[in-house]
C-alpha cells in the first residue's frame, strides 16, 4: 500500500503522529450533542436509532454503497466515522490482502468506531481531517463518505471531495450516500426542511445544488451516476476517476 500508515495495529495508528488536528469549529459549534461528547455517543449510536432518523432506510441504503465497493483484494478508504454497523459491515467485506482504513477528526469518534471492529493489521484508524487527508496521492481503490457531507459547509464539501479524488488511485471509485431534496409530492419534504434547518444547517446545501457541483473544476470524472431513494430524501452518487 503506498499510503503513509501501512501494515500497524489501531494503537500504532493513533500515535503515528506527534500532531493531531483540531475539531473544526463548526463541529462543536452544532454537533457537541450528536458527535463531540461521550454521552452522545452512547445515546445516538444505537441501530434502531439510527434507521428510525433515517425513516426505515438505513440497511438499505448501508446495503446499496456496499454493493458499489469491491470485496477483492483492494485498499478501501472510509471518510467519518458513521453510527450503526456500517464500518463493521464493511470491515467483514476486506480480503486478506486487502485494507481498509477509517478516518475521522473526533478522536471519541475513532474510539467508538474501534470497539465495533474486528481485531486485526487489515483495518486501520487514523485521526485526521477530511480536509487534509495524511495520504499519497493515489493510495485507494475505492472511497465511501456516507452521510458526512450534509453535516459540513459548502466549503468543506468541496476540499473533502478534492482529498477523497487526490487519494483514488486511477480507475478507482468513490461512493457518496447522503441527503437529497425530496421530491414535490413526498410529504416528508415538508417535514423534513424545517427539522434540517432547525438541527443540520448544512443539509440544506444537499437540496440546492448537486454534489457535481462541489466537485473540483478540473475534474472530469470518467464515470457519474446518481440514484435516489425513497421519493429523493437520500440519493448515491458513484464517480470514477
Amino acid at each position: 500500500m503506498n499510503k503513509l500508515l501501512e501494515s500497524h495495529s489501531h494503537e500504532d495508528i493513533n500515535i503515528a503522529s506527534t500532531w493531531s488536528p483540531p475539531i473544526p469549529a463548526y463541529l462543536e459549534d452544532i454537533y457537541w450533542w450528536t458527535y463531540t461528547r461521550p454521552y452522545a455517543i452512547a445515546f445516538w449510536d444505537r441501530e434502531w436509532l439510527v434507521n428510525l432518523i433515517l425513516f426505515g432506510n438505513f440497511v438499505r441504503l448501508r446495503d446499496s454503497a456496499m454493493n458499489e465497493l469491491e470485496t477483492g483484494i483492494c485498499s478501501t478508504l472510509q471518510i467519518s466515522c458513521v453510527y450503526g454497523d456500517f464500518s463493521s459491515k464493511l470491515a467483514q467485506r476486506v480480503a486478506k490482502n486487502g485494507s481498509l482504513d477509517i478516518v475521522d477528526v473526533v478522536p471519541i469518534q475513532l474510539d467508538n468506531v474501534r470497539r465495533k471492529l474486528p481485531i486485526g493489521d487489515r483495518v486501520h484508524t487514523v485521526q485526521c481531517d477530511a480536509t487534509k487527508l495524511k495520504f499519497s496521492d493515489a493510495s485507494y481503490d475505492q472511497v465511501v463518505i456516507f452521510f458526512l457531507l450534509h453535516e459540513v459547509p459548502a466549503s468543506v464539501k468541496e476540499k473533502t471531495l478534492s482529498e477523497a479524488l487526490r487519494v483514488l488511485k486511477p480507475g478507482g471509485k468513490l461512493v457518496i450516500v447522503d441527503y437529497h431534496q425530496p421530491s414535490i409530492f413526498n410529504p416528508l419534504r415538508y417535514l423534513l426542511h424545517p427539522l434540517l434547518k432547525l438541527l443540520e444547517p448544512f443539509s440544506l446545501d444537499m437540496w440546492k445544488q448537486s454534489i457535481e457541483s462541489w466537485l473540483p473544476k478540473e475534474f472530469v470524472p470518467a464515470e457519474y451516476t446518481k440514484s435516489t431513494f425513497f421519493g429523493g430524501v437520500y440519493q448515491k452518487v458513484v464517480i470514477r476517476v
